[in-house]
């Protein structure tokens, strides 16, 4: 594996490309989310976020709000990641959901699908904060056990531990349909990746590259479910959209660890209960969607948990489990990462696979087909760098030091050549910085 791996390492020293220093690009991160920040109160709610980019996307959206926490933390910030958490379970409903969206400032949503995405009792609340009916990759216990860590505010922790066990209740009770573990999303937009090619043949699209008519059949998944007012077992029942993401349940795993750990801390006998439910999720990823013959993990589709084989990034994602045998791991990275089958790219890594018909780098409408995006060697440095891939790992973070050096703060970037796509000051590169930190970290353990 570690001669595979260092090819990865001499490709990327073919970018001549002047890479900033680790203060530079600190410096610019902060001024990136600072910028962004968005704070006020609303109808006796306060709220503080970082919108993920300036124009593009104005609200408080779920994951994003934790990357920032990770970013935030890894600049020292504490106290803002605190007001970050706090204003992102602000409105959370008694029975323990959170949307993906949260409405503040900017009431409106800005596109047909926003509208779509939330409960006909609630559009008739857009004068009031209100949020989305969808979720996205539930990884707030992450969050949380980052700001324990820089702070060691067990204060913190006990306030907030009530809210993140009604919310992971709330997935397991509302998202486990088949009680195997594995929880199902019911739109494309709850994956946080749009429009991800191993979708299309859920939404019975056979084009390859994304167009128009994929936009309407995706159109068509939310209205669907605006149509049955989001009564989860009605959606599931119709088999719609019903899908298993890799990533999605993957970072579930992981969190109801890190939630378990959080119970820890605070002597919560809750703590065995969590971290059984990650050891049953583990087993079921493993069980259902690794597929020996192609050794990668795939998104599940339906009832019947039917393999969607097209080879996004995420077929990486659950080589970071414990419970995932080594041996598995390892076929799983040689075949697919370190060899030239399509994720063997001059800036990895790409979202899909270049060898898949729908595979597109370039700027497009569709996003998440082909272009490279940061948070994808965030996933995977930490990974490496815990299983002792430092030469690795470093050539992970020293392509998104490229990346950025060449086009700064994108949303996307060409895989091939660099060049920077989508929203301007994004807010999710800034998880260089907490990169830059965790690689940091090491050498001083090293000493």
């Amino acid at each position: 594996m570690q001669a595979g791996m260092s090819m990865l390492s001499k490709q990327q020293e073919t970018s001549t490309q002047e890479v900033l220093s680790d203060q530079e690009i600190s410096t610019r991160a902060r001024e990136v989310l600072y910028k962004n920040m968005v704070s006020g109160r609303k109808d006796g709610f306060s709220y503080h976020y970082t919108k993920p980019s300036p124009g593009t996307y104005p609200f408080q959206y779920f994951w994003d709000t934790c990357f920032h926490v990770f970013v935030l933390t890894a600049l020292g910030d504490v106290r803002m990641a605190k007001k970050h958490m706090y204003s992102l379970f602000r409105m959370q409903r008694a029975d323990g959901f959170v949307g993906h969206m949260s409405y503040w400032k900017r009431l409106w949503p800005a596109r047909i699908t926003d509208l779509l995405q939330l409960r006909p009792r609630d559009v008739l609340r857009l004068n009031r904060p209100h949020m989305s009916a969808l979720v996205q990759p539930p990884i707030a216990a992450q969050a949380v056990l980052r700001i324990y860590r820089l702070s060691k505010d067990l204060t913190f922790v006990s306030e907030f531990l009530p809210k993140l066990k009604k919310y992971y209740r709330w997935l397991a009770e509302n998202r486990d349909f088949e009680q195997e573990g594995l929880l199902s999303i019911i739109s494309p937009y709850e994956s946080g990746m749009d429009w991800k090619a191993s979708f299309d043949p859920v939404l019975n699209y056979d084009k390859g590259e994304a167009g128009p008519a994929l936009f309407w059949k995706v159109l068509q998944v939310d209205g669907h479910n605006f149509r049955k007012k989001y009564v989860l077992a009605e959606i599931y029942k119709s088999n719609r959209f019903i899908v298993k993401d890799t990533a999605f349940n993957t970072i579930y795993a992981q969190n109801l660890e890190a939630l378990a750990h959080l119970c820890d801390l605070v002597e919560d006998e809750d703590g065995k209960q969590f971290r059984d439910q990650a050891e049953k999720t583990s087993k079921s990823i493993l069980r259902y969607m690794y597929d020996e013959q192609d050794e990668a993990f795939y998104d599940l589709h339906g009832h019947h948990f039917e393999k969607l084989r097209i080879r996004t990034a995420t077929v990486f994602f659950p080589v970071v489990l414990k419970s995932v045998p080594d041996k598995v791991c390892r076929n799983v990275l040689e075949r697919h990462l370190l060899h030239q089958d399509g994720f063997h790219v001059p800036f990895p890594l790409p979202s899909l696979s270049t060898d898949e018909p729908a595979f597109k780098p370039d700027e497009s409408l569709y996003i998440w087909r082909g272009p490279t995006w940061v948070v994808f060697n965030w996933f995977m440095q930490g990974y490496l760098l815990e299983k002792g891939y430092k030469q690795e790992a470093e050539a992970l973070l020293r392509s998104v030091k490229r990346l950025i050096g060449q086009s700064g703060f994108r949303e996307y970037y060409n895989p091939f050549t660099g060049e920077g796509y989508g929203a301007k000051d994004f807010t999710w590169s800034g998880l260089v910085v907490d990169m830059i930190d965790r690689q940091r970290r090491l050498r001083w353990n090293d000493l």
